[in-house]
């Protein structure tokens, strides 16, 4: 057999759907082997990916897009999708700068129904999809896959609620892996493992059978129910939270069974009103390091095919995310009322090391960040020091909490933002640069950002030390490379930090752009243009007394945040010169993230385009000088 002797003839859903169950084994194959070899150069979410092969090939058997809407749930799962919908040639660009992106994406296909990136949002979308085509008097399917992860966010609920009461005919797979980013946490995961494994419903008697052949379509879905995991015994299991919700429940079956699958999607479409449709996957099938770890390789950079070893630079800075763990669990180790909470990424935020340190003091949540800051703020109300850890993206989703919870109470809760800025290959869905902004204006917050690794280390000590609400960001990453071996000590809140005087002009940076400043600046003096530096360290409280003295000494301030424009750090800087009547004797250049989505590639590049290399700041920040 030719290698990709049947995938290289699949350019759209039509193609599967000409295939035998034979031929899709032979598919899911080919197609398991063209994401390892892919992933391992491009990086990207592989495990999800390989547990889902099956799934997909599947759905689009069944179903008919675009006609028929697929709702993927997060998006980590879709590779399968993008590959069979015309876009397999372009799958080695995965994740690169001007190639496809990691996640579904509108413009990108008409097969792609729903843009996705973060979690639980599918249920939602996809209900909405079917109250539309109802009203519009349409007839196509919507589907929506969720995984037993996303189910964990309370927004899933939500919807499956509504849903239930709707009565909107509609599909949703659910996913079950056993494992989101990490391993799943909660009574809903307790709740799956006893649909996996609990023994036979004796609920289930010979009239439902009986019912089910006088319907319409009965009988179909009576054989398709023959086909799941267990037999008769989970035939519609009327106890389950998914019937009580008003959904018809079929499952669980064997996700990896095409013939089993294609029979379940086929009864799931002719039923009137909400399905539930339980599928066990294995995540990570086909690749053996993904199945013994797959939490590793959920999201993994490049790595060797034959081992599964990441390859990396040793000669890399320690990342943030690891000084924040090792940090955070020093810290802890002398302090016994710090807690660290995390929204189902220990890993992925370094509190695993936390963890291990403390487990009695380590909360994972599941994905839940509203909840993971609420129950941040109860423990700070009870006097406990919470530190949450949550990617500036997906802090995104707690703001209420963070703003009604704890700022208003002025509660004691450190907010660490990983990943903030932007994050490179995972694009839009998960740049972290909107913090500063919807931070900011939130009375009684106190908002830091390291210049490098070990600033991070005092700003960490200084938050665990302050009595109120406070937030730390830091980028993705390696540091800087500087020494973090220094004794940690407080910082002065709302303090800035000169770092060198000039003449001319002078950068106000904050976080990671402060080295680019310096850079900048080190490049300008070669031009004859001598420029100060500033890092600011606090976005709130600002450093208003230094700042009002350089408006009047430079006359000239460049304002540098790896974050939006809009409403950010650089618009403080107007405000507190406004405030004191110094616009008219101080002009300010800011320079940060424009109003519009960043799209995905390398950082380098994206900061090129964006402006922000220090090239472009060198460039701009003379021209500024020159009057130009």
């Amino acid at each position: 057999m030719a290698e990709n002797n049947l995938l290289d003839k699949i350019n759209s859903p039509a193609d599967v759907k000409k295939l035998s169950d034979e031929q899709l084994k032979q598919l899911a194959a080919e197609i398991r082997q063209l994401l390892i070899k892919v992933i391992s150069h491009t990086g990207g979410h592989l495990a999800p990916n390989l547990g889902v092969v099956e799934l997909t090939l599947a759905l689009h058997k069944v179903f008919t897009t675009p006609q028929d809407k697929l709702v993927f749930d997060v998006g980590h799962q879709a590779y399968i999708h993008k590959i069979i919908t015309g876009r397999r040639e372009q799958f080695p660009t995965l994740r690169q700068y001007g190639g496809l992106s990691g996640f579904p994406k509108r413009c990108e296909s008409e097969h792609d129904a729903f843009g996705t990136g973060h979690s639980s949002t599918s249920i939602s979308a996809a209900l909405g999809m079917a109250a539309a085509r109802d009203l519009q008097g349409e007839d196509y399917n919507v589907v929506a896959i969720i995984g037993d992860g996303s189910m964990t966010g309370g927004m899933a609920f939500e919807a499956l609620n509504n849903a239930g009461t709707l009565h909107k005919k509609m599909v949703v797979v659910l996913n079950d892996n056993e494992m989101s980013i990490s391993k799943n946490v909660g009574a809903m995961s307790d709740y799956l493992y006893h649909l996996r494994t609990g023994e036979t419903y004796n609920k289930i008697k010979n009239d439902i059978e009986g019912w089910l052949k006088n319907m319409e379509f009965g009988t179909d879905v009576l054989k398709a129910i023959r086909r799941l995991k267990g037999s008769v015994k989970y035939l519609m299991v009327p106890t389950s939270i998914f019937e009580e919700l008003g959904f018809t429940y079929l499952g669980p079956v064997d996700g990896h069974d095409i013939h089993g699958l294609i029979e379940v999607l086929q009864a799931a479409k002719k039923i009137d009103g909400p399905v539930m449709v339980h599928v066990l996957t294995k995540k990570g099938k086909g690749y053996k390091p993904a199945e013994e770890s797959p939490n590793k390789f959920h999201g993994t950079g490049p790595f060797e095919i034959a081992t599964g070893k990441k390859i990396t630079n040793p000669a890399a800075p320690i990342s943030y995310t690891e000084v924040f763990g090792k940090t955070i669990t020093e810290l802890a180790d002398s302090d016994k009322k710090i807690v660290g909470l995390t929204a189902a990424m220990p890993d992925g935020t370094g509190l695993n090391i936390f963890a291990q340190a403390h487990p009695d003091r380590f909360f994972d949540v599941g994905i839940a960040e509203q909840h993971a800051v609420t129950a941040a703020a109860g423990m700070a109300a009870a006097g406990m020091k919470p530190v949450t850890a949550i990617y500036s993206t997906f802090m995104q989703r707690a703001y209420d909490s963070i703003l009604h919870d704890i700022c208003m109470q002025k509660l004691h809760v450190t907010m660490c933002l990983d990943r903030a800025g932007l994050v490179g290959d995972d694009g839009y869905t998960h740049h972290g640069v909107f913090d500063y902004a919807y931070l900011r204006s939130i009375p009684n917050m106190t908002i830091m950002a390291p210049k490098d690794e070990n600033e991070l280390r005092h700003m960490l000590k200084t938050a665990l030390s302050f009595n109120g609400p406070i937030s730390v960001r830091y980028p993705r990453g390696g540091g800087v490379g500087v020494d973090i071996t220094e004794p940690m000590h407080e910082l002065p809140i709302g303090k800035a930090e000169v770092l060198r005087e000039g003449k001319e002009l002078c950068f106000w940076a904050i976080g990671s752009m402060v080295q680019s400043a310096v850079q900048a600046a080190d490049q300008l003096k070669e031009q004859g243009i001598d420029a100060g530096v500033v890092n600011m360290r606090f976005a709130k409280p600002l450093d208003k007394e230094l700042l009002i003295e350089h408006a009047k000494r430079y006359g000239k301030i460049v304002t540098l945040e790896e974050g939006v424009l809009a409403g950010g750090v650089g618009s403080e800087v107007l405000e507190i010169l406004d405030d004191a009547g110094l616009l008219q004797q101080c002009a300010v250049l800011r320079l940060g993230i424009p109003d519009e989505f960043v799209t995905h590639g390398d950082k380098k590049l994206l900061f090129r385009d964006l402006g922000l290399d220090t090239d472009a700041i060198v460039q701009k920040a003379a021209a500024f000088v020159k009057g130009e």
